[in-house]
């Protein structure tokens, strides 16, 4: 059991194996190089975009709450993965309003994984296998050298996040039907 910064615990899901915990915190730990990226973008870092829309001069500015909100969603998209090794992934907390306390249906958890899986992983997969086309990476105005790998470091384990999360959903369905 471990401990939130507010001192009330939170509990793990029963019988989840070691190995698939460590799998689902790794799938929401891929988003956070390229979140990081992207909000030292938004912040004002020279990425060494030269192109119309992600030069060093636009930012800060009114591109960076974009930048800083799809950050912000994709890793919490990402958490929403440690829901299919902890128990609120089970069963609602008892602080949300009205539905507090009830168990959450196998499908109601599965379904959306399942898809969320899939479509990163086709997303993620896509936009490895393009990374240095010429309207991609390879484009003229986009970042070359450190900076070229840098950003391909951030963005390196994101093809992961998809895989990942499909082995978590598949043992969080295989642990939910034992259990019923």
């Amino acid at each position: 059991m471990a401990e939130t910064l507010a001192g009330t615990p939170v509990l793990a899901a029963p019988q989840v194996p070691r190995s698939v915990r460590l799998v689902a915190h790794a799938a929401a730990l891929t988003l956070v190089p390229s979140g990081l990226w992207r909000i030292a973008v938004a912040l004002g870092w020279d990425s060494g975009f030269t192109d119309e829309v992600l030069r060093p001069e636009n930012f800060p500015g009114k591109g960076s709450p974009h930048l800083i909100g799809l950050s912000l969603f994709a890793e919490a998209l990402g958490l929403l993965t440690l829901g299919l090794v902890h128990r609120w992934g089970e069963e609602l907390p008892r602080w949300v309003p009205v539905l507090g306390g009830r168990r959450i249906p196998v499908s109601a958890a599965v379904i959306p994984a399942s898809l969320g899986a899939a479509l990163v992983t086709l997303i993620t997969f896509t936009g490895a296998f393009g990374w240095n086309d010429a309207d991609n990476m390879g484009a003229i105005g986009f970042p070359d050298g450190g900076r070229y790998w840098l950003m391909t470091a951030c963005y390196l384990p994101l093809p992961a996040w998809g895989p990942l999360l499909a082995v978590a959903t598949v043992a969080y369905y295989r642990r939910r039907r034992r259990g019923r």
